[in-house]
């Protein structure tokens, strides 16, 4: 939660440094500062991690069937899951978002009668397609880059992609995976000020126009506001929902690869 909390905020103050954003966030609420939202987060996790779970294994394994290589059908699987995981992320990550960028005496449940009194339903889901683009190739790049790099090791170490990697080295695939995988940060960007607009009370404009108001103000580097703590976020998530299901299918069938 503390990364979460640190990106989201280094994405909307996109003046801020890194280690300047980490200090504000204690400044603004104390270390609890560094949990706020937290049981949206709760929700948004568990819900997320059992949509992405299912779908991404379920299509993994059709596309390796259909004699798709580890690496595209990685990318397949992960960009599939991810937007099937739009659903539960989008009314949960705007309220992270909103308990980061706004009051922080509003309670959650608060701003979820707020909200749904102003906007209704479609007010939970500002940023609805940054969101989308993000979760897509969110877990595209991690279940690709991660596969491509299991199987550059597997050859790397042992000459063949038929080999089974030890738990160490398949972590270290997923470091590695989960790294790359934040070459599409400026999805998140935009995604943190269109849901931090519309906590404000403005009606965020389209994705597009959105990043281009974004590097209008700040330039380029705008759009990688925070990718420091995104990239600690993103190995984390990788070595859990990619490297550990791998572990865990490992342990039911040691003849996995």
């Amino acid at each position: 939660m503390p990364l979460e909390v640190w990106k989201t905020r280094m994405a909307y103050n996109r003046n801020e440094g890194t280690i300047e954003s980490l200090i504000k966030v204690y400044e603004r609420a104390g270390v609890r500062g560094f949990w706020q939202g937290s049981s949206a987060k709760m929700v948004e996790s568990a819900s997320k991690g059992a949509v992405l779970v299912w779908s991404k294994e379920l299509i993994l394994s059709s596309a390796l069937s259909a004699g798709m290589s580890n690496t595209v059908a990685g990318m397949v699987a992960g960009a599939g899951a991810g937007v099937c995981q739009v659903t539960v992320m989008g009314p949960c990550t705007f309220l992270v978002t909103a308990a980061v960028t706004g009051d922080k005496n509003t309670a959650i449940t608060e701003r979820i009668l707020n909200t749904y009194r102003r906007r209704g339903v479609k007010g939970f889901y500002p940023g609805g397609t940054a969101i989308a683009f993000r979760q897509a190739t969110n877990w595209a790049s991690r279940q690709g880059f991660t596969e491509f790099f299991r199987d550059r090791l597997k050859i790397w170490l042992y000459g063949s992609t038929d080999a089974q990697l030890t738990v160490g080295e398949e972590a270290l695939a997923g470091v590695m995976g989960g790294t790359m995988s934040c070459w599409n940060h400026p999805f998140e960007v935009a995604r943190v000020q269109a849901q931090a607009s519309s906590e404000a009370g403005v009606v965020p404009p389209n994705m597009v126009q959105v990043m281009k108001n974004i590097v209008k103000e700040h330039g380029f580097l705008g759009l990688y506001a925070g990718l420091i703590p995104r990239i600690g976020l993103n190995i984390w998530q990788t070595l859990f929902m990619v490297t550990g299901v791998k572990l865990v299918n490992r342990f039911y069938d040691p003849s996995a690869r």
